[in-house]
């Protein structure tokens, strides 16, 4: 995913990963939308843990999308239209 979205490569939109954030570390994240990206595995179905931290994280101002390892993997092009689309949206 990082290929896919450092240096500005998806539609110019500047991405930071592993960014430390309140008590928690996000995957990838746009400040300008405030959009935060988290790329789980199935560990993380319906986790409480993730649940409290994306409240936490709105709180603050920030969307969170998630995404499952296998999508990234097997359909990047989808993962991109998506966060895209969220991205217009903020």
């Amino acid at each position: 995913m990082w290929r896919l979205l450092r240096d500005r490569r998806l539609a110019a939109y500047k991405f930071r990963r592993q960014v430390p954030l309140e008590n928690y570390i996000l995957d990838f994240v746009c400040f300008e939308n405030r959009l935060g990206i988290e790329i789980d595995g199935s560990q993380h179905a319906e986790s409480r843990r993730d649940a409290i931290r994306d409240a936490v994280l709105s709180a603050q101002g920030f969307s969170i999308a998630r995404y499952w390892n296998n999508d990234v993997l097997q359909q990047p092009t989808s993962v991109l239209e998506d966060i895209l689309a969220k991205l217009a949206g903020r």
